[in-house]
């Protein structure tokens, strides 16, 4: 089977196993490759027969991979990769373009990471560069695969083998609107938050699951009153009154300068964590997403909010997030 698999394995069979994968069913796999129904079936049956296993099953919720068709698919999605390179690479030898460059950010980042960007494109105008921002798990998911180049994040997921380059510091403090009562304190404890009601970001984000541990390691429990998905909209409740947040000094640089908020003075903040741009290490980067992730690991701290606006001499640092 090894054999003829290597030999007779075709694009047109991967494509439509991974049509098939993504739309949940051989007919709307047919609509999206602009091919018949019955011409995705026949691509599919010959992948089987080289394969020698069955790589898709029939449930109720549609067509769904087996264990080999997820082995195939992988595969699949390596060859995509690899053509897309090529095809840049003979772009940019041909002159046509200076390549592209694939680049997810965690949301805390999109304080910081489009001012990067401009700053790479002056000094390369003719590189293409695609932002994609989103969640912790968003971006992790996205690493998991190979059409990215570069992520921009805390920690990236243990499953996936990585090179990481620092980009710097990452301060996470406790915020209160202008004009709270705590504001005028100094060197609260802990316990002093837990009278206080938290705005805080969704379960599974990366400042959630700091602000637990800053709490867990001194036996305490925030008091949470609601729960948002954006760093915009907490500050926006923070300054309205409503509570408290812990939240990236990185996304609250603005409103601490024009004096719409205020950082506590609570011992053991701020919290650190540090920045990465991040890359797949099994995928080879181009010459243009190489050129982004020297320029990141050299320049990249010049972006980053002031961190003056903080004081920096207790400070705690957890790891794993």
């Amino acid at each position: 089977m090894a054999v003829h698999f290597r030999r007779d394995l075709t694009i047109r069979q991967l494509r439509a196993l991974g049509a098939v994968h993504a739309m949940g069913s051989v007919t709307a796999a047919a609509r999206s490759l602009n091919l018949t129904q019955p011409a995705v079936t026949l691509q599919l049956r010959n992948l089987e027969a080289l394969a020698g296993l069955p790589l898709i099953q029939r449930t109720g919720d549609g067509m769904r991979l087996t264990d080999a068709g997820r082995e195939v698919i992988a595969l699949a999605e390596r060859i995509e990769a690899a053509l897309v390179d090529c095809e840049q690479t003979l772009d940019m030898i041909a002159g046509r373009s200076g390549g592209r460059v694939s680049i997810a950010a965690v949301s805390t980042a999109k304080y910081f990471v489009p001012f990067a960007i401009a700053a790479f494109s002056k000094q390369h105008p003719k590189i293409d560069i695609v932002l994609r921002i989103g969640n912790r798990e968003d971006i992790r998911q996205a690493l998991r695969g190979y059409d990215l180049d570069i992520a921009i994040m805390g920690q990236p997921p243990p499953d996936v083998p990585v090179e990481k380059r620092l980009l710097g510091e990452h301060p996470h403090v406790v915020v209160a609107a202008a004009g709270h009562w705590l504001a005028r304190d100094r060197g609260l404890a802990v316990v002093d938050l837990t009278y206080e009601t938290f705005i805080m970001r969704e379960r599974g984000s990366g400042t959630r699951m700091l602000m637990e541990q800053f709490f867990q390691a001194s036996d305490l429990q925030p008091k949470i009153g609601m729960e948002m998905d954006s760093n915009e909209t907490i500050k926006q409740a923070v300054i309205a009154g409503l509570g408290i947040a812990f939240i990236s000094l990185h996304t609250v640089a603005s409103e601490l300068a024009d004096g719409r908020l205020v950082i506590l003075d609570v011992a053991g903040l701020p919290v650190m964590r540090q920045w990465y741009a991040v890359r797949r290490s099994d995928k080879t980067l181009l010459p243009p997403a190489q050129a982004m992730l020297e320029f990141l690991a050299d320049e990249g701290s010049r972006y980053l909010p002031a961190a003056e606006l903080v004081r920096t001499e207790r400070t705690v640092s957890f790891t794993g997030l």
